[in-house]
């Protein structure tokens, strides 16, 4: 097996789909995942998994129903399996999550979002 460091950057600039996850590495079970999201995403929960949102470049707002969290760059927040959740971003974000294998990123709402087979980038 070679090992290889990443690029975020360079895997970044490997696609420019909006809400369409990447896997770019995986560890442990776990996906370390590429996103460019903007505009409005759909509120839903995971029932096992807890989700890591890391801001890589600009600005994401995570809405809940008591709150709302703003991450901006360098800044990461974890969701806990079974919190509701919608992400928003008025301008292009890009961001790495990290999060089970498992993770539909739709968790139990399924809609023309829903990615079931992420990409490798």
């Amino acid at each position: 097996m070679e090992i290889e460091k990443v690029n975020l950057n360079s895997k970044l600039s490997s696609f420019s789909e909006l809400w369409s996850p990447k896997i770019a590495g995986e560890l442990n079970g776990q996906h370390i995942k590429l996103a460019k999201l903007k505009g409005d995403f759909v509120m839903h929960h995971h029932e096992n998994e807890d989700e890591l949102f890391y801001v890589i470049k600009g600005t994401l707002f995570i809405e809940m129903k008591d709150k709302t969290i703003e991450l901006n760059e360098g800044e990461f927040v974890v969701i806990p399996k079974g919190v509701e959740h919608k992400s928003f971003a008025p301008e292009e974000v890009s961001i790495l999550l990290f999060e089970p294998t498992t993770t539909l990123n739709t968790g139990n709402t399924k809609n023309e979002l829903t990615v079931e087979k992420p990409d490798q980038v």
